[in-house]
């Protein structure tokens, strides 16, 4: 069944999860990053809705996501998707023009923005471990290349002020 970019995909059930690994700094937002998020897959609808569902924000409510395509496979279900349904409602979400981000930058509904560190799912729990202890640090001074020890610029400026004006 083919979809427009337009419609909404809702990932499938996921059966074996953990708890949400996320940590956030004390929010006030003087690094490069707010926190590190260690997704579970490198499946994008299915993270998503799990980051949308647990975020432990005080008001629970993510308007949009803002995403590194490199993060995530590349597969039909979430090409072209521009919201994802949650319990919660629905998300919009877009990607970043630039990508190698390392970025997952959460809009909340009150227009507060959170920059995480997006972990590959496959690194190593102690390897992932001390670099979210590192990212939620609020005297952290690495983007996110750096952070995860990758050879490259750091992008992680570029792109998602002129995504949060539509």
């Amino acid at each position: 069944m083919a979809t427009s970019p337009d419609e909404s995909i809702r990932p499938p059930t996921a059966t074996q999860r953990v708890t949400l690994r996320l940590r956030l700094d004390n929010g006030y937002q003087s690094g490069p990053v707010d926190g590190a998020w260690w997704p579970q897959s490198r499946d994008l609808l299915a993270e998503a809705v799990d980051l949308v569902e647990n975020f432990p924000h005080p008001l629970n409510r993510i308007r949009k996501l803002l995403f590194s395509r490199p993060d995530w496979d590349a597969d039909g279900r979430a090409a072209g998707t521009r919201h994802v349904h949650t319990r919660r409602g629905s998300v919009e979400i877009g990607s970043f023009p630039s990508d190698d981000t390392h970025l997952m930058v959460i809009t909340m509904r009150s227009g507060q923005r959170h920059r995480l560190l997006v972990i590959p799912s496959e690194t190593p729990p102690e390897t992932a471990a001390r670099i979210m202890e590192e990212a939620a640090d609020e005297r952290n001074t690495h983007g996110p290349a750096a952070l995860l020890e990758l050879i490259g610029p750091d992008q992680s400026h570029i792109g998602f002020d002129s995504w949060n004006h539509h």
